[in-house]
């Protein structure tokens, strides 16, 4: 609990998690949403896809750790998610020019994006769609670039091997494939409820 309020969220991100409330999307916890800010910020991130719009919380902290010349790609086929975020971003002053929020399936919006364009990509939404998001995401990832794949423990259920419902097992068989992957250097953060994180070679 310490760690997840060590960086405490003002009032635009407290606001913006209310919104995720209230239209029953799950949002970043603070944990995580530091820790990518810090990500973003270490890497002068300019190009970031986000997959799973939600409320804009996730959005928010990553924006926040951009440059200002940066442009945010969010992928959420939910109108009323988007239209929280958009009254998340005005809220917190977020030039509407880097944001580019694009509404569909993530499933269909993924391929029509550039190959190796991308600094991060954050894949935080669906689970059980999460093998298919990820191979994508490595796919836009330049080498150098950082997948970043929120909710990796799963409420603490993936390390604990009695747990075998399908959400768990598809969210730890990612978790296996990155850690085996030649492709990426992985590692898993237990911020929030966990960061799976994967650099592409």
């Amino acid at each position: 609990m310490y760690s997840e309020s060590f960086v405490p969220e003002d009032d635009v991100l407290l606001r913006a998690r209310e919104r995720a409330a209230d239209l029953g999307c799950p949002s970043v916890l603070p944990g995580s949403g530091a820790l990518l800010r810090v990500l973003a910020a270490s890497m002068r991130a300019r190009a970031v896809v986000e997959v799973g719009t939600g409320a804009g919380v996730a959005a928010l902290w990553l924006l926040r750790g951009m440059p200002d010349d940066g442009q945010l790609t969010t992928i959420d086929r939910e109108v009323e998610h988007q239209r929280a975020a958009r009254e998340s971003f005005a809220e917190d002053g977020v030039d509407p020019r880097r944001t580019r929020i694009i509404p569909g399936r993530a499933d269909e919006v993924l391929p029509r994006l550039t190959d190796g364009h991308y600094d991060l990509v954050l894949v935080g939404a669906e689970p059980y769609a999460y093998p298919e998001y990820v191979e994508q995401a490595l796919r836009l990832l330049r080498p150098g670039g950082l997948l970043a794949v929120d909710d990796a423990l799963h409420r603490d259920r993936v390390a604990d091997p009695t747990r075998r419902d399908e959400i768990t097992t598809i969210v730890r068989e990612v978790g296996r494939a990155l850690r085996n992957d030649d492709r990426v250097m992985p590692a898993m953060v237990p911020s929030g409820d966990g960061l799976l994180l994967a650099v592409r070679r």
